[in-house]
């Protein structure tokens, strides 16, 4: 497997305040396929903060997920309430990677890939 680079959020170095409530807002989102929050599977890819706006980039764990416009929708309420800005969500161009996971769920046998 492929290592990848763990997500890097630049609102973390501009404003690390909201970091914790971002985790944890997130992390009740769940893919409803695979049973893992958006934080375990690294969907959230950057938040930054730029004139009184939130930008989310992140991916989906396939091209054409099913839940994927309600999984972007999600998120973007969710930042949104958190932060208590507009928020606006990129798709990424990079496609999603089981490296993208938490180091733990990392696993062959967590169910998707031999």
């Amino acid at each position: 497997m492929t290592d990848f680079e763990p997500a890097v959020w630049e609102i973390d170095s501009t404003h690390p305040k909201y970091h914790d409530d971002l985790i944890e807002g997130l992390s009740g989102l769940v893919d409803k396929e695979i049973g893992y929050s958006f934080i375990e599977l690294g969907l959230i890819r950057n938040i930054q903060l730029e004139n009184d706006k939130a930008h989310v980039t992140m991916v989906l764990t396939t091209p054409f997920c099913p839940y994927g416009p309600e999984m972007i929708e999600d998120a973007r309420n969710k930042v949104e309430q958190i932060l208590e800005l507009p928020t606006t969500i990129e798709l990424s161009s990079e496609y999603w990677h089981p490296g993208m996971m938490d180091e733990e769920l990392r696993d062959s046998e967590w169910g998707l890939f031999p």
